[in-house]
Formats: C-alpha cells, sequence, structure tokens
C-alpha cells in the first residue's frame, strides 16, 4: 500500500509520501537510542511535565486532528474530536499517576527473611526503544494508548503507523516534540510493512507492541520470539452481544446500534455477533433494526453523519464478500446487505443485519470489519455462551441481564478479555484492555499496561 491520504470519502489520492530510505531509518534508530540513554535517568516529575504539556497541546489542537483523521480514514468528525479528548485524557491519567503505578513493591517480609535478606524490593525499569505498528481505524487513541504509559515508564517509542494515515501519524511526532520531550524519544517512520521486520531485528529495538490484523500479528511475533523481544499483541476481535430474557430491551438494542455502527463499524471491540435469547428476540431485533435503518450514512465531515465511508476500498471489498456469501448461502438481511444507493463515491456501505446465520458461512467465523451485524435466536444460557465462545477470537463481550446467577455465569465462562454488563464496551485509562485466543495477548491502559514494557527488577540486600 503507497504511503498517502486518500479520502474514503471519494477516492480521491490528497497527498503522497516518500518512504523513508535505509540510511533516515538508521539515522532515526540510532537518534532513539540516544535518547533511551538519557531519557531513562528522567524522574516523573520531569516526565508527567512533559507529558501534560502534550496533552494541553492535543488539545489545543482538537479540531485540526479531528478532520485530519475524517479526511485520513472517514471517521465522523464528531467522533474525531470525542478520539482527540479521550487521548487528552489517557495522557493527564499517566502524568498523574505513573510515579505510583511503577513505586517500588515490597515483597513479604517473611519471604525476605526466608530468601537470607535484610531487605528486598521490585523495582520497575524502562526497556528501552520499543517499535509501535498502529492501525488506520483510531489512528491517534491506538498511538497515545501506547505512548503515554511508555513515555511515562521511561521508554522512547518508533512509531509505524498504517500507510493511509501518514499526517496523523507525523502530527503525533510533532506533538511530543512541540511539548519538549528530548529528540529522538518519540519518532514516526514512514515506511512500508516490509520494513518492520528489520527494524524489529535491530538490537537497539527491545520490543514492540502491534494493534491489528491476525496476519500482522503472527509476523511480528514470530520475529520477536526469534528475536527473543516482548510483545504485546491486540489483534482482531468478533465480540458477542448477549441480551437475556431480564434485560431492558429498549436500552440493549438502542445501545447495540451505537455498539455495532461505532467508527464505522471498524472496530475491533465493536458488538459484531448480536446472540439474543428467545423469549425477547422478536422484542429485539424489531428495534435493532429499527434503529439501524434510521442511521444516516454520508459524508463524515458533516455533523450530522452517524456512518461515513469505510476506509479503504479494499477494506469494503472484503465485507461486501462476507455479506455476499452469508445471502448465498441462505443468510437474510433485515436491512442493507449493499452499497447504499446515494452514494455514487466512496467506499460507503449500507447498516446491515443479516438473520438465519449458520456456522457455513464465513462471516460466522470471521470478522467483519464494517457495519454489518449478525443475528441469533437460542433457547438458554447455556446456548448463548456455547455460541458466544464459538469463535476464534475473545477480546471483549457485552451482556444484558438483571439476573445476578446470569451475571455469575458470565464471567465464569465467556472467553474473551472483558465482560462488560449492560453496556457497550469501551476503553478507558484506568480499565487493563486486552484479550484471549487469536485476539492476542498482553494487556494495555491502566497498571497492567504501563508494566508491559518494564523491567520488574529484583533488588536484594544481604544482611
Amino acid at each position: 500500500m503507497p504511503i498517502a491520504t486518500v479520502d474514503p470519502a471519494t477516492g480521491e489520492t490528497l497527498e503522497s509520501f516518500e518512504p523513508l530510505d535505509d540510511a533516515k531509518v538508521e539515522a532515526r534508530l540510532a537518534a532513539a537510542h540516544a535518547a533511551f540513554g538519557q531519557y531513562r535517568t528522567s524522574d516523573f516529575s520531569e516526565r508527567a511535565r512533559l507529558m501534560n504539556r502534550a496533552a494541553d497541546l492535543l488539545e489545543e489542537d482538537n479540531a485540526f486532528i479531528a478532520r485530519t483523521m475524517t479526511t485520513e480514514m472517514g471517521k465522523p468528525v464528531k467522533a474525531a474530536r470525542a478520539e482527540a479528548a479521550k487521548c487528552v485524557k489517557a495522557m493527564r491519567w499517566y502524568a498523574e499517576r505513573a510515579e505510583e503505578l511503577l513505586a517500588d513493591e515490597q515483597p513479604a517480609q517473611a519471604d525476605v527473611a526466608d530468601s537470607g535478606a535484610e531487605r528486598a524490593i521490585v523495582r520497575y525499569r524502562p526497556l528501552g526503544v520499543v517499535l509501535a505498528v498502529m492501525p488506520w481505524n483510531f489512528p491517534l487513541w491506538q498511538v497515545v494508548r501506547f505512548a503515554a504509559p511508555a513515555l511515562m515508564a521511561g521508554n522512547v517509542g518508533l512509531l509505524k503507523h498504517a500507510s493511509n494515515v501518514p499526517q496523523t501519524a507525523l502530527y503525533l511526532q510533532d506533538l511530543f516534540r512541540r511539548a519538549g520531550f528530548p529528540e529522538g524519544c518519540f519518532q514516526t517512520l514512514l515506511v512500508g510493512s516490509g520494513a518492520v521486520e528489520g527494524i524489529l531485528r535491530d538490537e537497539r529495538v527491545v520490543a514492540a507492541t502491534l494493534t491489528g490484523s491476525e496476519p500482522a500479528g503472527r509476523s511480528v511475533a514470530s520475529i520477536a520470539g526469534d528475536e527473543i523481544k516482548k510483545t504485546v499483541l491486540e489483534l482482531g476481535g468478533s465480540d458477542p452481544y448477549l441480551v437475556l430474557p431480564s434485560a431492558d430491551i429498549e436500552r440493549a438494542a438502542a445501545t447495540a446500534v451505537t455498539a455495532r455502527v461505532q467508527n464505522n463499524g471498524q472496530s475491533c471491540i465493536a458488538a459484531k455477533r448480536f446472540i439474543v435469547h428467545a423469549d425477547v428476540y422478536d422484542a429485539f431485533r424489531d428495534r435493532f433494526v429499527a434503529g439501524m435503518r434510521e442511521l444516516t450514512v454520508g459524508d463524515p465531515a458533516d455533523e450530522g453523519t452517524d456512518v461515513g465511508p469505510l476506509a479503504t476500498e479494499q477494506g469494503r471489498k472484503d465485507l461486501e464478500e462476507l455479506v455476499d456469501d452469508a445471502l448465498a448461502r441462505g443468510a437474510t438481511a433485515l436491512c442493507g446487505g449493499q452499497r447504499p444507493k446515494e452514494q455514487e463515491r466512496g467506499w460507503y456501505y449500507s447498516p446491515t443485519v443479516l438473520a438465519d446465520v449458520t456456522p457455513q458461512m464465513r462471516i460466522h467465523r470471521e470478522e467483519a470489519f464494517g457495519p454489518v451485524a449478525t443475528l441469533y435466536r437460542v433457547a438458554d444460557l447455556d446456548e448463548a455462551v456455547t455460541l458466544a465462545n464459538d469463535s476464534p477470537f475473545g477480546l471483549s463481550s457485552n451482556v444484558w441481564t438483571r439476573d445476578d446467577s446470569d451475571v455469575e455465569r458470565c464471567v465464569r465462562d465467556l472467553q474473551a478479555g472483558g465482560v462488560f454488563f449492560n453496556g457497550m464496551t469501551a476503553s478507558h485509562p484506568g480499565l487493563p484492555f486486552g484479550g484471549v485466543k487469536r485476539s492476542g495477548y498482553g494487556r494495555e491502559l491502566a497498571g497492567h499496561g504501563i508494566r508491559e514494557f518494564c523491567n520488574a527488577t529484583t533488588v536484594w540486600y544481604g544482611r
């Protein structure tokens, strides 16, 4: 894929960028390595001052960077502004809490004495240069939720962003520069995916984090494993959304619409498989389908737009193939199922609900990355849990119920990195985020996220 800004609302290429050559990549690697040697000795108060300054600048730039994200990947502009604001919140959250989260730990005194020590502590120290391979769907948030904890821990970052959001990628580099972070602390590498292996194998790069597709995760994990380097992976998701008899059906259906079409349906944690108990299936279906039909599809720069275009032409083709396969095998489109006739240009797709989905259809197992929902009727909670777990992914899950026994059963048995009751999955700086199975491993955000790229050092003092 060329490194270029292509407006998904029109298909027009607005600006192209030359990838960095080997010499320029080497210069950035050298600068990152040198920056870590200096930055790792900074104290938390200095890092917090810089991070808060970056947050202030991003807050001032909200309208500008929102327009940039909308232009590059089609995010509705009101959602783009909210994404930038969320990044500001995360920066300030880590600036305020990093020192406490990484404070020295005191092992139990009995264990210290039994080890023969007079005293012992566990200290968290930064690892070094971390490579971040990031996706286009949340082009600011995905990066900041890595960068804020990594920089506050004393690491430095190299960003290989998706090739269709180069202006957002360059903005991030400039943001941290303007905030006063030392030269080389955070750099954007405008390179293609073919350059990742060489960068990751470089001995100056000590770890990597990737958010993206399962094939990309496999590639980075295998290279890092060969080099014995730490990785954190956040990959795909096909999150279940369970609606049980005691649920508030009005709220469950209204929230389901937002949960499915957030970010034009292009979110790993968007609810995708709607698993509804037979007792409330008809009532939920009618409300859910009506809500999907009422969405406004159009120009993402328009304040009244609910669903904009998909980010890439290939992304729309992939989604169409999944839907067409399901329809050919007997699925029913309760709404949508095709490109909207009103948009002749750009990569739009109509909000869609598919019923009568069977395991023989690709969409039953594969992630639908766009505004397409699959709807299932189940007889009881056992069937709901079994169907929810019948997926190679395990990122998050949603359950609507007011029955405490349902809650305990779902927390125990749903195979996912999160279980959200009576609401939709969302990430927050204070809550760990990540998945199981083919959705990846490791955690971002909260204390778990800031410690992922730290060396938990045992410090032992003899008598």
